[in-house]
Formats: C-alpha cells, structure tokens, sequence
C-alpha cells in the first residue's frame, strides 16, 4: 500500500519514521567510526553498509527500495541501486549514501557523513552512479542564479541577493578536480573567494541553504547520488539546486536513457525530489567543518558508549541531534561512564 498524503493515520506512521532513520544514520556512523583510521576506506564503507542495512531492516512496517546507491565507482561495499529491504505496508524510497568521503574515514580525517534521504514511493529520482554538475544556493539568491548562467555572473547574482558590495565577502565551495579546474579560475577572477574540498560535496550542498555557516554557493561537477539526497535536503530549507547529467561514456550514456534521464535537461531539487513528504538525516563521522566553524562533531567513544551528532530535516522541522548511545550497560556501569563528550 504506498502512502497517501491525505490518509492522517499514515502521516504519522510517516513522521515518527524520521526518527527511526535517524536510528540507521546513527548506528552506521559509529559503525564507520569503529573502522576509521585504519587507512582502509572499504574497510570503513563496508561497515557504515551493513550496519545502515540492519538497521533498515529492523523497521517496521515499511518496505523499502533503493533508488540511489553508492558503489558502481569503485567496486566498494554497497547498497545497491533497486535494492529493497523489509517487507510492511507502506512503500518507502530511499537514496543513500552509506559513508559519504571514505578517504577522509579512512585517515580520520573531517568531512565523513552517513546520510540518507526517504520519500514515499517514486518521490526520488531513479539514477545511476555518475556525475552532474551543480549549482547550490540558499533562498536569498534562488530567484536570481542560473547554471547556465556564466560563472562570473552567478558571483554578481549571489552578491546582489546576499547585499555583498565586496564579493571577497562570498566563498564559493567546489570539488578539488582537474574537471572543475578552469570553473575555479573563473570564481577566483571575480575577486570571490573559493573553497577547494578535497571529497564530498553533498554536506557543502545543504549548508548553503544556512547562514553563518561559510558556504554561500556550492558549484562545478561531483558524484550524482550525492546530488539527488542533497537536493531532498535543498528542497526542505527552501534554497535552489540546479543539475546537469554529465555521463562518463557511451554505456554511462545508455543507461541514464533508459532511466529516463535527459541528459539536456537542466534538473532542478523539484525534479530529483518531487515529494512533498521528504526526510533527510545525516551523521557525521568525523566532523564536518565549513570556512568558519564545526557544524556536526564527529562520533566520540567512551567506556561503554557513544556519542552521535546529526541533522534531521523533514517538511515540519529540522533539528541537531546530539545523542548519547549506551552500547555496552554493564561497561558503562562498572567504569562509572558518564552523558558527556570526551
């Protein structure tokens, strides 16, 4: 039975499920933590995987299908795309990221997330594992910037919805990649200034649709998956996303096709995520920083127990979510473990 929006029953079942999703970001960040560091960033994909798929299997009364999954890139563990898992009533699609920036987990470095994003049935886009290029802002500047655009002049729209006169005011986060190479150019000689990231461009994409946090666009070419759960993220807050398809090859080509996807079609966060009753929920591994500050701390260990930290957004609220998990009881009482943050 999939979900109807005007069955209220079935609201709240859909409500109370943000919650449990929080539960698979969480249990699969820790998961990921435990395998940091080790300088095995499969070792680390491979846990955050089966951890997120035991949890989503764990929940009740849904079946779920995977319409955007991690892995065709390179031969990582994986939820795979058409996957589905549990076996209630209501259908639930879900677009996954597992472990977001597995170099960065492998290093124990920041930027590592577990996030996903759930919609009633066909209220996610279905796509392969390839590349789109992105243009991310908030709802300051969502009337007026356009990725077909050129660079130079999405910098003047976003410092005019923003009321920068100095554009060295704004920073422009893209991807370190020889593909956005003269893109980055482009940004620096409009006097803005430009965050190169490393990996992950998905955490990048939602806070630009926050302020105060450094990120007031993000631009150029990165991983699709990551695109289409930031856009149910994007679409939540009010900001705009725009994407273009970029296939990889002929085969790449091909099969984008025949899922529907128009690679001259200029997408927006509407189209990867057409659903009005949408969840996102993402836990960082390892912090997750901006120009200007930790906006999630990353998972700390004690006798014992856990500590998370997330972000949970749905059409009603959003909200950080710092939680403490006792994984061990009799541990944590004989060490005399305390609800706090080593």
């Amino acid at each position: 039975m999939a979900y109807e929006q005007n069955d209220d029953n079935l609201k709240e079942l859909y409500k109370s499920l943000s919650w449990q999703l929080l539960e698979v970001t969480e249990n699969a960040a820790m998961a990921a933590a435990r395998a940091a560091g080790h300088g095995d960033k499969n070792l680390a994909d491979a846990a955050a995987v089966n951890a997120m798929r035991t949890a989503l299997n764990r929940i009740d009364g849904i079946s779920i299908e995977i319409k955007i999954g991690e892995g065709e890139r390179d031969d990582a563990p994986m939820l795979f795309i058409g996957e589905k898992l549990g076996s209630g009533g209501i259908n639930i699609d879900i677009a996954v990221d597992p472990l977001e920036n597995t170099n960065a987990t492998a290093n124990l470095n920041s930027g590592a997330v577990c996030v996903l994003a759930a919609a009633p049935r066909g209220g996610l886009v279905n796509a392969s594992d390839t590349y789109m290029d992105k243009l991310c802002v908030g709802k300051e500047a969502a009337g007026l910037v356009d990725i077909r655009f050129e660079p130079e002049e999405n910098v003047n729209l976003l410092a005019k919805a923003l009321k920068r006169r100095d554009k060295a005011e704004l920073t422009i986060t893209v991807l370190d990649r020889e593909r956005n190479a003269e893109l980055i150019r482009r940004l620096r000689s409009t006097g803005a200034r430009v965050r190169l990231i490393p990996d992950g461009d998905l955490m990048p994409s939602v806070f630009s649709c926050f302020k105060g946090v450094g990120v007031h666009a993000v631009m150029g070419i990165g991983a699709a998956p990551e695109g289409v759960i930031s856009a149910a993220a994007i679409k939540l807050l009010g900001g705009k996303m725009q994407a273009i398809w970029k296939a990889r090859d002929d085969a790449d080509r091909e099969r984008l096709s025949e899922m529907g996807i128009d690679l001259d079609r200029v997408y927006t966060q509407d189209d990867l995520a057409p659903a009005h009753d949408l969840i996102f929920c993402a836990t960082a591994v390892t912090p997750i920083m901006t120009t200007s500050k930790a906006v999630l701390e990353g998972v700390s260990f004690f006798p014992g127990g856990a500590k998370t930290n997330s972000l949970v957004i749905t059409r009603g609220f959003m909200n950080y979510v710092p939680t403490t998990h006792i994984l061990d009881r009799e541990v944590f009482e004989e060490e005399k473990s305390e609800f706090r943050l080593y």
